[in-house]
């Protein structure tokens, strides 16, 4: 009587998974949920920026701070042509970053290379634009070559 109560169990239950397996599934939920996830994926795309570090190269407050500033600005350009600078007023001080580093090894190497001409300059958190890369700049040049 055990053997064929084990054995009719047995047969219930594969026939249930099977039954299981078959058909679709329909999930239903509030269209407040969908109308969320699509504004997230909205915003998302049109972030331009991402976390990331800067050089902060002065902070400047009083009399004439935001002309030293930007004076400040057009000195680092001319020596740094191709590094972002950024002019920032944070109450009560008008701040100098520099530089769009994704990670803070990078920022660091930067800091290391500018050091001699400005030897206070930290490195701060902020948001930064990456670098949008061109996949076709990522091949060699000889990359017919290999195919």
């Amino acid at each position: 009587m055990r053997r064929f109560l084990l054995s009719f169990a047995t047969v219930v239950l594969c026939v249930g998974a099977q039954a299981q397996s078959r058909g679709s599934v329909q999930v239903t939920g509030d269209t407040k949920v969908s109308n969320l996830v699509e504004k997230h994926i909205e915003f998302n795309e049109k972030a331009k920026t991402v976390p990331g570090y800067r050089l902060l190269v002065a902070s400047l407050s009083g009399v004439n701070s935001k002309s030293q500033a930007f004076a400040k600005k057009k000195q680092f350009l001319e020596k740094y042509p191709d590094i972002p600078v950024y002019v920032v007023f944070e109450e009560p001080n008008f701040k100098i970053k520099v530089g769009d580093f994704v990670s803070r090894l990078d920022a660091y190497y930067f800091q290391q290379k500018i050091k001699a001409d400005y030897p206070s300059c930290t490195i701060t958190k902020d948001n930064v634009y990456p670098i949008r890369w061109n996949p076709e700049d990522l091949l060699p040049e000889d990359a017919d070559e290999l195919q």
